[in-house]
């Protein structure tokens, strides 16, 4: 079975929409970087690096410095599907990100969407 188009894609490219989107609602660039750091464990230099070099999804995920583990508690519908239901790891992690940025952009205090309560 080949590999979902959306593995290659550069995590760079996807990357302003989801600063777009949060913005858009009156959120921050900021936020959506504290999301990535909190999912993936990637600082803010590391982060940027990733971004320059304009690593694929796929990469990006399997390279990450520390999944965090309470990303098992993102739950809800992303694209029609249901986020806890994707069983393939990296499509997982991908939607877990898109989760975590619509839970942004409609407002969610950033406690409850970094799982903190």
């Amino acid at each position: 079975m080949a590999k979902h188009r959306i593995y290659t894609i550069s995590v760079a490219s996807v990357y302003p929409f989801y600063v777009a989107k949060a913005e858009k609602k009156g959120r921050t660039k900021a936020e959506v970087d504290e999301i990535i750091s909190w999912l993936t464990g990637y600082d803010q230099q590391a982060l940027q690096g990733e971004l320059d070099k304009r690593t694929d999804f796929e990469t990006f995920f399997a390279a990450a410095p520390a999944m965090n583990p309470s990303r098992s508690l993102i739950k809800g519908v992303v694209c029609g599907v249901r986020v806890e239901d994707i069983e393939e790891p990296t499509m997982r992690e991908i939607r877990y990100l898109d989760k975590l940025i619509d839970e942004l952009a409609r407002g969610k205090a950033m406690d409850k969407i970094l799982r903190k309560e």
